[in-house]
């Protein structure tokens, strides 16, 4: 993804990299529908002008976003995962296993949730 190709190259811990690209790469794949973007320098997926998740980095962990709401609704799922999270964001160690299932759940959740939305974030 093209889009992206300057935030994986900033990426400098090569398996770092390549996990974030994995990750990008699965979610494009799932979702063609949505459009993907770099905005406040983190990738991101939206949907119809709305936001539906956003990747991050930092040195311990690889960190999704997809708002409050949605880490709400998945919470049980994150606790079973045994990721670490706020209300803003799950922190994925580098060496934990990506729970694709639960970042479905918050994309799907998301995108049907969000169908409507005429704005960026939930109000």
């Amino acid at each position: 993804m093209k889009v992206f190709s300057s935030f994986i190259a900033g990426i400098d811990d090569p398996l770092h990299r390549e996990r974030v690209e994995k990750v990008l790469n699965w979610i494009n794949s799932k979702y063609p529908n949505l459009k993907a973007e770099i905005k406040w320098n983190q990738p991101m997926f939206t949907d119809h002008g709305t936001f539906i998740i956003a990747l991050s980095i930092s040195k311990k962990h690889l960190a999704v976003s997809p708002e409050t709401e949605t880490i709400t609704y998945v919470e049980d799922d994150i606790v079973k995962a045994g990721y670490d999270y706020t209300k803003g964001l799950v922190r994925i160690p580098w060496n934990a296993p990506i729970e694709y299932s639960l970042l479905k759940k918050m994309i799907e959740f998301n995108i049907l949730d969000k169908a409507e939305c005429s704005t960026f974030w939930r109000k």
